[in-house]
Order: C-alpha cells, then structure tokens, then sequence
C-alpha cells in the first residue's frame, strides 16, 4: 500500500520499518532519526520510469535532464508521461536528433514493444513476486539486474529489496558497519539480513548516509 502527498506517493509500511531497523540494528537506530520525516517518494507510470533510467545511463544527472526533455519534447503530452506508442511512432533520425545514442535508441525502441506487446504485465505485478518482475525486465535490451531492483525499490515500492550490485550500498555500508574497509557482496548480504523484511527501507538510509539529500529515481 502507498499513500499519496503533494510531492509524490509513500509506502504504507515506512514507520513500521523504521521501527523495526530501529529495534533490529545499531547503525539504523543512529542513522533513521538523522534524517527525521524524509521519506521515499515515487512519481511517474512504469513505461516513463523506466525509459528514464535508460537514457541517464552512464551520464550525467545533468546530461540526462537535457536528452530528456529534447525527447520528451517530440512527443505528445506531458514529459511527465510518455506513451509507447509514441515513441514506436518516432523515426530512428528523429530520436537521435534528441541527443540519443543508436544504442539508447534500440534500447527504448524494445522498451516501447515490450509494453506493447503486453509483454510486461504491468497489471499483475501487485500480484507477482520481485524476482518474476525481474525477470521479465531484464528480458528488455538495456535493462539489467540493477535498473530492474532499482525499479521496484523506487516505483514499485517494494520492502525488501536489496540491490548488491549498487555501488553506493556497498560504500555505504562500508563506511557504517566496517570503518572504510572493503566490503565484499557475502559481507554485505549478512548485513542486510538483520534489515529483513525492510531491506529497501534501510537501503535508502544507507544511500541518504552518503547524500543526505532524499533519494530520487
């Protein structure tokens, strides 16, 4: 369940998990009152979410700000929604002429069949578990593990994510449970087993540890 705000939409269970962190950990019970009534906050449908983690990939925050707008631009409707169809409906010169490479191109090409086709199950996801919406989003060009948690961490919402291959979670907790030193993934999982079932909840603590501006995807 989420609950909607002026700036977005929050889960339900955050104070529970923020309790149970509390109760559970001893970096959770320091860093969860630093950081006071800051919580996750979702925008956007799925199709725009995602065909905004493929064209900020491997560029900057400010970079991908540009493309999209540029690209959302030749499409119909607000850039806060864009539709499949509109993008199938694009040519490939005109995509590239928003300042995206022929590979984000191909990638957000597949990502607009994908969706419709009816590939993706948008509607039964509230029904399906983590690792079946992984795997059906990793089946689209451009999207791997770490695009797929980071998705049902910060639109799905889900509780119990833990992303491994986030080099900030791993930084992070580096630097609260190990004093800097290296951390390997077999580390790191033992870590977030005390988290369970609030694995993304203390996720996104760890990442606000290192900016402590709200977490934004």
């Amino acid at each position: 369940m989420v609950r909607a705000n002026a700036a977005g939409v929050t889960p339900d269970y955050w104070d529970e998990a923020c309790r149970h962190l509390v109760k559970r950990d001893r970096v959770m019970k320091k860093l969860i009152p630093q950081f006071g009534e800051a919580r996750l906050q979702a925008r956007g449908d799925a199709f725009t979410t995602l065909a905004r983690s493929i064209i900020g990939q491997q560029i900057s925050v400010k970079a991908a700000q540009s493309v999209w707008h540029k690209f959302a631009a030749l499409l119909p409707g607000p850039s806060t929604r864009v539709q499949p169809g509109a993008v199938l409906a694009q040519t490939v010169e005109a995509l590239r002429g928003a300042g995206l490479s022929a590979r984000k191109v191909e990638y957000l090409r597949d990502l607009a069949q994908h969706f419709e086709a009816g590939s993706v199950h948008v509607r039964q996801w509230a029904q399906m578990d983590d690792e079946a919406i992984i795997e059906e989003l990793v089946a689209i060009r451009g999207i791997g593990r770490w695009t797929a948690e980071m998705f049902l961490i910060f639109h799905l919402m889900r509780p119990n994510v833990m992303p491994l291959d986030d080099v900030g979670l791993i930084k992070g907790i580096s630097e609260n449970y190990f004093s800097g030193e290296p951390v390997s993934r077999a580390e790191a999982r033992e870590v977030g087993e005390a988290w369970a079932p609030y694995r993304s909840v203390a996720t996104w603590y760890i990442w606000c540890s290192l900016d402590p501006l709200p977490v934004e995807y």
